[in-house]
């Protein structure tokens, strides 16, 4: 006999347990018809529908809640022996998620440091997708860019840094702006952008301007597009003075105006709290040092020169 698809299975499980196709992608990180396709996989290697979808809203089928139930003590238990097993490993390995940000202008051109003090701890560092929730059955730790602190169950999360921030531009791009006027200097400048637009929405209203003038330049995926354009000379960026920080005291980059923007918005640190000593011992020295690296470096803001 044909072995059950475990991928359908795992997407049924998450359908039944969250009672909602919409909500399973999310949590799963695919599109809705994804999951559709998924279950659908599944009825027909069943042979019977598993959901009733004559109403409004599919309805799990007689027996599939048992189904499910059961699926679900299976999988927790195929996650605890990988847990089991990544425990057994002689040489801890810290899998550390980091936004583009964190990771290429702060995390890893630091990461040296860690690795000569800790030469026992491997790390590998991936990802992590603004907006997207962090997978902490994969993730020891992670950084990630939000209003207010992650509040999940069996989650930490430490504020590591500020996000307030200020337009930059290349010296070669400062040399040539009318500093008279800062409103005038940036649209001058040109305008770049991620792709939340609002940002400079509300720098102009910071600014005082009376009315905001339209909002146009090239649009970066992400935060580290956004930086090597700014670098590169083709326009001003709102960026974050604490990612920014080398950058400026450098001489890459110059800060327009000290009006700031994203006060509210802060970077944390989070971790999942783990049972295993070892797991607990490395994420301990991996904080320890993170938080020590950054509370020994210059603060950048007494070091912001603005000629306007």
């Amino acid at each position: 006999m044909l072995q059950p698809p475990l991928k359908a299975l795992w997407v049924f499980e998450a359908v039944v347990r969250l009672g909602s196709f919409r909500i399973a992608a999310e949590e799963l990180c695919v599109s809705q018809s994804a999951v559709s396709h998924q279950i659908k996989h599944l009825e027909q290697w069943f042979g019977k529908p598993l959901f009733d979808r004559t109403g409004s809203r599919p309805k799990i089928m007689p027996g599939g809640e048992m189904l499910a139930q059961e699926l679900r003590v299976s999988f927790l238990d195929i996650g605890a022996a990988c847990q089991r097993a990544r425990a057994d490993s002689s040489e801890q390995t810290l899998v550390i998620a980091a936004i583009p940000s964190i990771a290429i202008c702060w995390l890893i051109p630091r990461l040296e440091q860690f690795r000569s003090k800790y030469p026992d701890i491997t790390i590998s560092v991936v990802y992590a997708i603004h907006g997207q929730q962090v997978d902490f059955g994969a993730v020891d730790l992670a950084f990630v860019f939000s209003e207010s602190p992650p509040d999940k169950p069996n989650i930490q999360a430490d504020l590591f840094l500020s996000g307030t921030s200020v337009p930059v531009v290349s010296p070669a791009l400062f040399e040539r702006l009318d500093k008279s006027n800062v409103q005038s200097a940036v649209l001058d400048a040109g305008l770049l952008h991620d792709t939340n637009l609002d940002g400079w929405r509300d720098w102009f209203t910071e600014s005082g301007a009376t009315q905001t003038p339209t909002i146009s330049g090239p649009i970066f995926e992400d935060f580290s597009l956004l930086r090597a354009a700014a670098l590169s000379g083709q326009g001003v960026a709102l960026c974050p003075i604490s990612i920014i920080a080398s950058d400026v005291l450098s001489h890459q980059l110059v800060p327009l105006s000290t009006i700031s923007v994203q006060e509210n918005y802060s970077y944390y640190l989070t971790h999942r709290e783990s049972g295993e000593a070892a797991k607990i011992e490395a994420i301990d020295a991996f904080k320890g040092w993170v938080f020590s690296v950054r509370d020994n470096e210059p603060d950048v803001s007494n070091f912001l020169s603005v000629n306007f």
